[in-house]
């Protein structure tokens, strides 16, 4: 028969096993085996941000300082605010660093797909809002401009949408050869562009009236005809078509 053992034995055994834990140490223990109890039982909308912030980060040896970590990080940065944050600038905070910047975005950014609108590709395109959902979600929470292509057929339904270039934090250089390859590869009949402006506002620039006069005379030389070249700012998108073509070029 097993003999109980003494209160004084356990004391003994602990302490000669290292087993032995501080408060703090034996709190978050608790703590991290209540949420996985949660997770198991109600799934992952029971854990709170920072318990499903820690475990993005990495637990383990240190899980502690890790949801320490996290609760520190939410208390500076709501989630939408990290999610727009450079991973450069995620990196540089206290106990982070570049590996666990990248696993945290990656996260962030996965979530973003997964409730996200439905894949452009396919959208009959009529007019310029018809695209203004699309455009929203590729161009949220960017600090730097960001210049894409939507590639169409002859009855204008958007076959695939490609990063062209990706800038500055106000401007982004385009060469016409980069729009129009993917188009001549999967011949399409149209071509729509599309940048943002960091600074929200959603006029466009001399430069870009020019870059829409240049890619609209190589997409005349193609075949390939330039439908619209649109503007994304904070609250508006702004269509070129609209808001007045450059005039031909004749000389």
């Amino acid at each position: 028969m097993f003999k109980p053992a003494s209160i004084q034995d356990n004391a003994s055994h602990e302490t000669t096993s290292g087993l032995s834990r501080s408060p703090g140490a034996s709190a978050t223990a608790d703590g991290e085996a209540d949420a996985l109890e949660r997770l198991r039982r109600f799934g992952p909308r029971a854990l709170t941000d920072p318990e499903l912030l820690g475990w993005v980060l990495g637990t383990g040896r240190g899980s502690a300082g890790t949801y320490r970590q996290a609760r520190d990080l939410l208390a500076n940065l709501g989630l939408a605010e990290l999610a727009a944050c450079p991973a450069a600038v995620l990196a540089g905070r206290p106990g982070l660093g570049p590996a666990r910047a990248r696993r945290l975005l990656a996260a962030l950014e996965l979530g973003r797909r997964a409730l996200g609108p439905a894949p452009v590709t396919g959208l009959l395109v009529r007019r310029p809002e018809d695209l203004t959902p699309a455009l929203r979600d590729e161009f949220r929470g960017l600090d730097r401009e960001r210049f894409i292509a939507l590639y169409l057929d002859a009855r204008h339904r958007v076959r695939a949408i490609e990063t062209v270039s990706i800038g500055s934090l106000n401007a982004s250089l385009v060469h016409p050869r980069e729009v129009f390859k993917p188009a001549i590869a999967m011949s399409a009949a149209a071509v729509i562009v599309a940048h943002n402006h960091p600074s929200g506002d959603p006029r466009p620039s001399g430069d870009d009236l020019e870059l829409t006069g240049r890619l609209d005379r190589c997409g005349e030389l193609l075949g390939i005809a330039l439908l619209d070249h649109l503007v994304v700012g904070d609250a508006e998108i702004t269509s070129i078509r609209e808001y007045g073509w450059p005039a031909p070029s004749h000389g």
